[in-house]
């Protein structure tokens, strides 16, 4: 039976990664890029004014305190966003496609900085407020009153409640158990026991007390990893510019390193460059932008430019670190591959402790990953059952709990292949809705861009109608 569950999920996985998939959402970013005049550069100083420079100053502050601030909602999504994947996965990617699958990653998140705008942008514009003042949204309401196709919303929604479950919970927690008994010799059952009592602490605080865990971790692990990197890179510093030589060298390099057909080698380094690109910052997935939508924003645009700002951290910055890292101190030589390749980069010069390092990031990581997706399972699940909301929210959390401790201490092969395909699934009616809505996207950012100061969402509905591109 589980063999007959591999063979359908791999062909579907397949069929998800595969290059149809990748192309829609290259496609997609790409062509945002090109109707806004290229926007994620040419209105770089300005996003940096509303986003890391407006907090750094306070004037990011959530008006409401039932709401989340707009640096909250970004950093539980970076949260959510920056797991396992973006130490095992990176590392992985560089093994199967090559040095040039580096080039490829951040092609893939400079196109995808316009994708997470789109998608953060509708997430907000569409989003609704219950009758306490809350605000909520997601994919799955711009699906129903954006593209006016419910069937869609439901899909996309049970595509997410499942894939919390997996994605966002057992495969985190497994890799965090898993890294310190490597490391360490740390027994996986008290690994999955303190984990699980830790997230149990957090998320029955509902969406603030993530929001606000999130706004403290995800500036101390960003540092931590980059900082650690950055040394590395750093005592490797003579290697850096042959390491930049090969990743361009790589990304077009015309036939694979058997001496394959022509044009094989650039497959495979865009195969798993772009790949690796898009889950690491998860744009045209369709997590981010239901905790996005919870801000405290009255214009959309503000809050999408803090998706712009969320691909640069998780794909430019940690991914990057993990890239060079592992090229710059020769351990891709090393015949290994995931974490423990990581750990042998850094180990080359930390010694022992390069491996409680990657252990340690690893841990950061996956646990805000845990605490972020557990949100976006109320979501899924909470827009199926809509009259049981509150409901639905208790009981995602009392089975996140135990399924947090399950995945500590057991064996999930299939369960990582899982994984891809049901996030793979989630892009599907996600770029859907991102292609039939994108005359939406260009109207609502032409419009911000001729007046600043039309922040109510009111207006803004008011004057599309009459908007002419």
């Amino acid at each position: 039976m589980l063999e007959v569950i591999s063979n359908v999920n791999s062909a579907v996985n397949n069929f998800v990664w595969g290059p149809v998939v990748l192309a829609m959402l290259l496609g997609i970013g790409i062509y945002m890029s090109i109707r806004l005049n290229f926007f994620q550069f040419r209105k770089a100083k300005e996003i940096l004014n509303n986003t890391v420079f407006a907090f750094a100053k306070g004037g990011d502050k959530a008006q409401e305190s039932k709401n989340v601030s707009s640096f909250g909602a970004m950093a539980a999504a970076v949260a959510s966003t920056v797991g396992v994947g973006s130490i095992a996965g990176v590392s992985t990617a560089i093994v199967t496609g090559g040095p040039g699958a580096v080039f490829w990653m951040w092609i893939s998140a400079l196109c995808g900085m316009m994708t997470k705008y789109s998608e953060v942008l509708l997430a907000v514009y569409f989003r609704r407020t219950d009758e306490n003042g809350i605000h909520y949204g997601g994919p799955m309401y711009y699906l129903e009153d954006g593209v006016h196709c419910k069937p869609l919303a439901i899909f996309f929604s049970i595509c997410a409640g499942l894939c919390c479950f997996v994605t966002g919970n057992m495969t985190q927690t497994n890799s965090i158990s898993v890294s310190l008994h490597d490391a360490v010799g740390f027994p996986v059952w008290i690994t999955g026991l303190v984990v699980a009592i830790l997230a149990a602490m957090v998320i029955f605080g509902g969406v603030k007390r993530i929001a606000s865990v999130a706004e403290k971790l995800v500036p101390i692990m960003a540092i931590f990893y980059i900082v650690g990197a950055l040394i590395v890179v750093a005592i490797n510093i003579k290697y850096v510019p042959g390491v930049f030589g090969s990743i361009f060298k790589g990304a077009f390099n015309m036939k694979s390193a058997g001496g394959g057909i022509m044009g094989y080698g650039i497959m495979l380094a865009m195969r798993y460059g772009v790949a690796r690109g898009l889950l690491s910052n998860e744009a045209g997935l369709g997590s981010a932008p239901m905790l996005h939508a919870t801000a405290d924003v009255d214009n959309p645009v503000k809050q999408a430019m803090w998706g712009i700002f969320e691909v640069f951290i998780t794909t430019i910055a940690i991914c990057t670190m993990t890239s060079l890292v592992v090229l710059a101190s020769g351990a891709i030589d090393s015949g290994l591959k995931g974490a423990s390749l990581a750990a042998k980069a850094f180990s080359m010069t930390y010694g022992w402790f390069g491996g409680v390092f990657v252990a340690l990031a690893i841990a950061f990581f996956a646990f805000s990953s845990l605490i972020g997706w557990c949100y976006y399972g109320e979501c899924a699940w909470g827009y199926i059952f809509k009259k049981h909301k509150k409901l639905v929210a208790t009981i995602v959390r009392l089975v996140w709990i135990p399924a947090a401790f399950i995945g500590s201490i057991t064996e999930i092969d299939l369960v990582w292949s899982l994984t891809d395909t049901f996030n793979g699934l989630m892009i599907i009616p996600n770029v859907i809705a991102l292609i039939a809505l994108s005359g939406v996207v260009i109207k609502i950012t032409k419009l911000y861009e001729q007046d600043h100061n039309a922040t109510n969402m009111d207006v803004i509905k008011e004057n599309l109608k009459n908007f002419k591109d």
